[in-house]
């Protein structure tokens, strides 16, 4: 089986290469990705270690995907991540890459009757009716409250319920815009794919920033005694996501590639839940206890444009029909991210620090 992964010099996407090539040494495993985020070029010795194509291209360019050749399955996880992309500057290349350049991706599993893998986001949720729901504030967290004017949020998440109408960023509507030509690829040309809109992913390999990764910036900015700001929401650090440990993604995908027919003419919502969520506050107990190390955080008030009070994943839909859950903690993903940066600290002190 030949398995192309778009973005695959990334975060998920080179974690996906190396631990499929190790669990299916047979398969040929071709990384695919132009290289624009810092620190992907990082991977690149990896993926020579390991018997991993490496192919320098951008999805834009359907040339570029061409000249892979055939293929199997694509996995695509090359998306422009960031949610406030394009929300105060120009949204040209949010939209090129992850509309656009999904259609190449999408052009070229029927040209090659190719299964899809699909990685979407819970970003394609409206913020407003996230924003309005009814929630409690605690000690550490703010939660969704029992009872709820809309379908689809409750004190487990948010599911597959949740109406899509309304603005969800640049950033969700490519991916949900992605989504909706899926469907008419599936239904006109026969496509075979899966549609998962995950939450926030985590784990080693990723290269945190304020606007994407906050996981790992959290560790890294407690592991070299950096400061850090809770923003938004009064400055409390209450605001809630759960998080996925990017090994439970894997092997999500893993039973995707191999049993594509349970997955089609569906999407799934999935994330770490509410068992493995973390409010910023909480974040900062668990660094520092993983760290030793106790550090300096500002609070600033005002809200950002686009941010989410509460985000967590109701997993119930996937776990009854599929019967996939994740299996890592909270604490083992920190744990995870703070060993790898311990055993990587020069390579990633240029970058994380």
């Amino acid at each position: 089986m030949k398995i192309v992964i778009t973005g695959g010099a990334g975060f998920v996407g080179s974690t996906l290469c190396i631990q499929l090539k190790k669990k299916y040494p047979s398969y040929e495993i071709v990384a695919f990705d132009n290289l624009k985020r810092r620190g992907s070029e990082l991977n690149l010795i990896d993926f020579q270690k390991q018997g991993i194509a490496f192919i320098h291209g951008d999805i834009r360019n359907n040339e570029d995907i061409l000249a892979i050749g055939n293929f199997d399955v694509l996995i695509e996880a090359s998306a422009e991540p960031s949610v406030t992309a394009g929300l105060d500057s120009d949204p040209t290349y949010v939209i090129n890459n992850n509309l656009y350049g999904s259609i190449n991706c999408f052009n070229a599993c029927v040209k090659y009757k190719a299964k899809l893998i699909f990685l979407s986001t819970s970003r394609v949720y409206p913020i407003e009716v996230i924003e309005e729901a009814a929630f409690t504030e605690n000690d550490t967290r703010f939660v969704f409250n029992e009872n709820q004017k809309s379908d689809g949020i409750s004190p487990k998440g948010i599911s597959e319920k949740l109406s899509l109408e309304g603005a969800r960023s640049f950033y969700g509507t490519t991916k949900l815009s992605s989504e909706l030509f899926i469907q008419e690829y599936a239904a006109f040309y026969g496509l075979k794919a899966s549609i998962t809109r995950f939450g926030v992913i985590a784990g080693p390999r990723q290269m945190g920033k304020t606007d994407q990764g906050v996981v790992t910036l959290w560790m890294a900015k407690h592991y070299w005694n950096q400061s850090l700001k809770y923003i938004g929401y009064g400055g409390t650090g209450k605001q809630v996501r759960d998080i996925l440990h990017v090994d439970d993604l894997v092997d999500l995908v893993d039973l995707q590639i191999h049993n594509i027919e349970k997955f089609e003419g569906k999407t799934y919502n999935v994330g770490g839940g509410l068992e493995n969520s973390a409010s910023l506050k909480e974040m900062t107990v668990i660094c520092e206890k993983i760290s030793g190390n106790s550090i300096q955080i500002d609070e600033i008030p005002e809200t950002r444009t686009a941010d989410l009070r509460i985000f967590v994943t109701d997993n119930s839909k996937i776990e009854s029909e599929i019967g996939w859950k994740p299996k890592k903690s909270v604490e083992t993903t920190f744990q995870d991210i703070y060993n790898w940066i311990k055993e990587n600290e020069k390579q990633l002190e240029t970058i994380l620090k």
